[in-house]
């Protein structure tokens, strides 16, 4: 697996298709890894994007920085990566945390993103009670592992229902948050604590952007898409049912449709 060196930290990431096609970076959430796009960059791949899924550090296979990691920090990180490749501008896009980092990457680094697509995620910084309770969390996952908390949360990421109509699923979801090292969960935490606004930011884009969300959402409802689209003059939403936290894996196809449609409409390869 390619990997490359930033600050002392390695950092590994996948890197499919034509070395020639547009560059798509796609970002993982908490407490995921790069495999959660695995349906996506087999996809992009095929229809001649090159496709980056990095896993972010702390995640995945990537080292892990304790104590704080700040959305800055996984940003410039992302533009690291693009630096190692020697990749001017990409579609930057995420889910959840990762859709944060994706916005924080445009507010840092705006002349490197050619598209951004946003899903499941919010713009808003983060509430006081939210502070309390990511801080609050960190301290329980480095007190307790990982387990527990996956089993918590595994009927918020996806939708109740699929749950058990999608086993497959369901166990590579709660594989992925399972065998997350606590202490860069817990980093991820205490710096997406610390996020800021990114409306104005997103309200002065001048990229186009999609927007995706799983019609059944509990953590980021369709409103906060709907926020978002509202405050971006080029952008479009597209609502995936059957879904609810992780379209992308929930329904790989109609989630892998939209994105081809806009690719291919904003962004065309070849």
């Amino acid at each position: 697996m390619p990997r490359f060196t930033l600050d002392g930290t390695v950092l590994r990431y996948d890197d499919l298709g034509p070395a020639d096609g547009v560059a798509i970076v796609l970002i993982h959430g908490h407490p995921f890894n790069r495999t959660l796009w695995a349906t996506q960059a087999e996809a992009l791949a095929a229809a001649g994007y090159r496709v980056l899924t990095p896993d972010l550090r702390g995640y995945g296979e990537s080292d892990v920085t304790p104590g704080q990691v700040l959305l800055s920090r996984f940003a410039d990180d992302i533009a690291g990566l693009l630096d190692e490749l020697g990749i001017d501008t990409a579609v930057v896009g995420g889910v959840s945390m990762g859709g944060q980092i994706a916005m924080e990457f445009h507010l840092r680094h705006p002349d490197r993103i050619h598209a951004l697509v946003l899903s499941d995620t919010s713009a808003p910084a983060e509430t006081p009670e939210g502070k309390l309770y990511r801080n609050r969390l960190a301290l329980r996952l480095l007190a307790e592992g990982m387990g527990r908390y996956a089993d918590e949360v595994i009927d918020k990421m996806l939708a109740r229902y699929n749950v058990a109509a999608l086993p497959e699923v369901a166990a590579h979801v709660l594989g992925m948050m399972q065998v997350t090292d606590p202490r860069g969960a817990a980093a991820a935490l205490r710096g997406r604590a610390e996020r800021p606004d990114y409306r104005d930011s997103l309200a002065a884009a001048r990229v186009p952007a999609l927007v995706v969300v799983g019609v059944d959402d509990v953590y980021t409802p369709v409103s906060d898409a709907e926020e978002i689209v509202k405050l971006m003059p080029d952008s479009v939403l597209r609502v995936i049912d059957g879904a609810g936290h992780l379209p992308s894996v929930e329904q790989p196809q109609a989630f892998n449709g939209v994105l081809l449609d806009f690719l291919r409409d904003r962004c065309p390869t070849g």
